[in-house]
């Protein structure tokens, strides 16, 4: 099992691929652990690229519980971790807790980051997030981590994937509960009350940047990544359709395309860190992955723009409907369930 000491502590984690491929780092949320990644490790080396994971301390196989660790302390002990593989500058993604970890990591260590891909994740917390946060402690201390993730679960995944996967729901559960430790979780979130806003600091942020957030992110929504968006200079807002906070466990195919396309735009030069905003195409296999987002992107209500045409032609200006040129809207069907991910997984 592949573990490094760090500073009295175990960090274990995992690194796939062809060495000499560029190298993306995936940090965990909250409650993941490395083989939530399971995916990525066949479908991102397939795609140019070697992936390396880690539990960080408080998850999974690494050291836990640590009392104490906040998101300076997790973005060093990254740092380690690269120094310790030998690898200079790779690209770093994470997922909601995981994206403030390597929001701190691109700050703290801008000449040691080829790109930055925060997902699903905030870098100041508001009204409904923090009460969000509140809600999902009680739970799990007063309760106990199976009610905790019991809370995340429509918090996480799409009503197709939650009906495609009822039978599962269960198992996953127990596998999540199993190999996480309610104590070593608890003092992660610990770490969240003594957050301060980071939004001030991201302007230092000078790497690539590919925000993804999608489309129906109800814990941390649209005007959040949009703060990432309008502070990081580098930065383009990626919109991913039809799911919630965890899609990076719901659709692994699409959101590897994505990663690994960021990866070869940057080695190629090609990035254009322009803080404009996209929407990824469904299809992981299509010609066309991204297309520019031509509408209001921070409105959940499809409406023009004031002076911008309608589809279907007509009049300009006030709230006329429109709909995504490059999408083709899933069909919904209340007697045919949508078919199940070929992966089983637990929750962020």
């Amino acid at each position: 099992m592949p573990v490094f000491e760090h500073d009295g502590q175990s960090l274990y984690y995992e690194l796939h691929g062809r060495e000499g491929d560029p190298v993306v780092t995936i940090i965990n949320g909250l409650s993941m652990r490395t083989s939530h990644w399971a995916p990525y490790f066949e479908q991102l080396p397939a795609r140019g690229c070697r992936v390396l994971t880690y539990d960080m301390v408080g998850q999974g196989a690494s050291s836990k519980p640590v009392l104490g660790a906040d998101f300076d302390d997790h973005a060093t002990m990254l740092a380690a971790l690269h120094t310790h593989l030998g690898l200079e500058r790779p690209y770093v993604m994470g997922i909601s807790f995981g994206g403030v970890v390597a929001l701190k990591y691109a700050i703290r260590y801008p000449n040691r980051i080829g790109g930055l891909i925060p997902a699903s994740t905030f870098s100041e917390l508001d009204a409904q997030l923090e009460g969000h946060s509140v809600n999902l402690y009680q739970g799990l201390a007063r309760v106990g981590f199976e009610f905790y993730l019991d809370l995340l679960m429509p918090l996480n995944f799409s009503n197709d994937y939650i009906a495609a996967n009822r039978d599962l729901l269960h198992v996953i559960k127990r596998v999540g509960a199993s190999n996480n430790e309610l104590y070593g979780i608890q003092n992660l979130m610990e770490s969240l009350a003594d957050f301060r806003s980071i939004t001030p600091e991201l302007k230092h942020i000078t790497c690539p940047t590919m925000i993804l957030n999608a489309e129906f992110d109800c814990l941390t929504p649209r005007h959040l990544h949009d703060i990432m968006r309008e502070n990081i200079p580098s930065s383009r807002l990626v919109l991913v359709p039809w799911v919630c906070h965890a899609f990076t466990l719901e659709i692994p195919e699409l959101t590897s395309r994505l990663l690994a396309d960021f990866v070869k735009s940057v080695e190629s030069g090609q990035w254009e860190g322009d803080q404009s905003v996209w929407i990824a195409a469904e299809n992981p296999e299509a010609s066309t992955i991204l297309t520019r987002c031509s509408q209001d992107h921070l409105r959940s209500i499809p409406v023009a723009k004031p002076g911008q045409k309608a589809a279907g032609g007509g009049s300009t200006g006030k709230s006329t409907t429109t709909r995504r040129e490059s999408v083709t809207p899933r069909k919904k069907s209340a007697s045919k369930p949508a078919k199940a991910s070929s992966k089983k997984t637990s929750k962020t």
